[in-house]
């Protein structure tokens, strides 16, 4: 098939991509354009297109423009151009009919208000003096910081987290037993690898817990016992009549019953290690934020030997940077290294600025008017919840960034959730963290990513959500105008 090299349909061909002047350069826009129209098929095969000098007079454009797209469109197939005859269109569109693209599922509706676990306040990000950090290392880094980098990390920051968890959670390290990774499910890869390499098959995770330390531990060979978590922590007796020889436990704030291990759990959990020729994996999470006094010291201090320290900046800086810590126990060391042999630390760049950021004292300030802003949320969320929900029971240590609300066991929580993200309002229910459902009813309401004022309204949704759920004989909710025999 010939077309006119009059009349190319031009106006069409503008449509798809109008190769006026602007950023790109001319000759490419035309490019795009002409290929644009031979998939398409409305230039279809033999079709000649103008030559050079009629097209470039027709669009106003310098001939060469023309010649550098139609070479370039040769060059890729699109056409074919022969001594003494025109050039013509040579690619050949797919005659199969198109595929019906799947229906789209419906969109989410946007969040409002978050009260799930998880996050920090974000908008409290120190931008300013993360810049000045950031200015800092890029003018002070020597030249050998710009090449490959240590995969334990930095020597600089390596010593920077050993003297902070030495001065502010009494942990026993030193820059030799610190290696940097990105975040602590990084750094229980790593140790689960080691001690799969070491003969450990077993390990024991708290329940409820954490879903992505169980993950991380499956994806490293290990088999995962899951053991009760009760009010004064892991139950060392159940995680005695296990195979483990190694336990992963939140012992300074539990994640997501907020339970502290009570000192006598402490000394039995690592007397457990010991007999059992075992580790203690301790995940230190978020201790940093302990409002009603200082923060427990970490197990790790206690039996260095035994006892290995997750951390990271995830729940105090932001979850984007990627940088956190483990500290290793001496013995298992060389297999830390042998195990993960290709695994990379975070970029240096980050890692010295984060160094920075803590020498110069900014992480400390940083974490003292968290504490203060959060000890003043939890406050008002608890009080709110007392106000608006009164049927629930706030459990949970005065730390973190998340709370606990028991319900009475008429109320469907799972429902209350889905209820609750279709009105825009996030929030967790506690059997998301449990590998089987309990009889009892309790919603994970983290308060880190809200700003004050978002309470209440938050609140209000969760109260709508709960009212939602419940049957026609259940609970009362105060404010809702409907009174119910159930407890108040």
């Amino acid at each position: 098939m010939s077309i006119s090299q009059t009349n190319f349909a031009w106006a069409t061909l503008l449509e798809v991509e109008p190769p006026k002047r602007g950023r790109s350069r001319l000759h490419e826009r035309l490019a795009r354009a002409l290929r644009t129209a031979i998939r398409d098929g409305r230039l279809s095969e033999g079709a000649a297109v103008p030559p050079s000098r009629t097209l470039a007079e027709e669009l106003g454009y310098s001939r060469w423009v023309v010649t550098e797209a139609y070479a370039q469109l040769i060059a890729e197939g699109y056409l074919s151009a022969r001594v003494g005859s025109a050039t013509r269109v040579s690619w050949v569109p797919s005659s199969a009919p198109p595929r019906p693209r799947a229906p789209h599922p419906p969109a989410a509706p946007p969040i409002r208000y978050d009260l799930a676990p998880g996050l920090p306040d974000l908008r409290a990000f120190p931008r300013r003096r993360w810049a000045e950090a950031v200015r800092a290392v890029i003018g002070s880094a020597v030249h050998y910081d710009l090449g490959l980098p240590d995969p334990t990390g930095h020597p600089v920051l390596r010593t920077t987290v050993a003297q902070y968890l030495r001065r502010s959670r009494g942990a026993d390290a030193h820059a030799g037993s610190v290696t940097v990774c990105a975040g602590i499910t990084d750094g229980l890869v790593r140790t689960c690898r080691a001690l799969r390499a070491e003969g450990i098959t077993d390990l024991a995770v708290e329940e409820p817990g954490w879903r992505r330390l169980h993950d991380a531990a499956t994806s490293a060979g290990l088999r995962v016992h899951p053991v009760s978590v009760d009010e004064e922590g892991l139950r060392v007796d159940d995680l005695a009549g296990t195979p483990a020889r190694a336990a992963v436990v939140g012992a300074a704030h539990q994640f997501p019953t907020g339970t502290v291990l009570s000192p006598a759990r402490r000394a039995r959990l690592v007397r457990w290690a010991r007999d059992a020729d075992g580790f203690v994996i301790e995940d230190d999470y978020d201790a940093e934020c302990r409002y009603d006094h200082h923060p427990v010291a970490v197990m790790q201090g206690m039996d260095p030997g035994r006892v290995f320290l997750l951390g990271s900046v995830s729940k105090t800086l932001s979850p984007a940077l990627g940088l956190g810590w483990l500290v290793a126990p001496a013995v298992i060391s060389s297999a830390l290294r042998a195990a993960n042999p290709v695994t990379a630390a975070p970029p240096v760049l980050d890692q010295l600025a984060l160094a920075t950021f803590i020498d110069r004292g900014w992480y400390d300030a940083h974490l003292r008017a968290a504490r203060r802003r959060f000890r003043a949320r939890r406050d008002l969320l608890v009080r709110t919840l007392g106000a608006r929900v009164p049927q629930g029971q706030v459990g949970g240590t005065a730390a973190g960034l998340h709370i606990l609300l028991h319900l009475p066991n008429t109320v469907d929580t799972r429902a209350a959730v889905q209820a609750a993200a279709a009105a825009g309002l996030r929030l967790a229910d506690l059997d998301d963290y449990r590998t089987q459902r309990s009889a009892g009813r309790a919603l994970v309401i983290g308060y880190g990513n809200i700003s004050d004022p978002e309470i209440p309204p938050a609140v209000e949704l969760l109260r709508e959500a709960l009212l939602s759920t419940v049957p026609r004989h259940g609970i009362r909710v105060r404010g809702s105008g409907r009174t119910t025999s159930g407890r108040a």
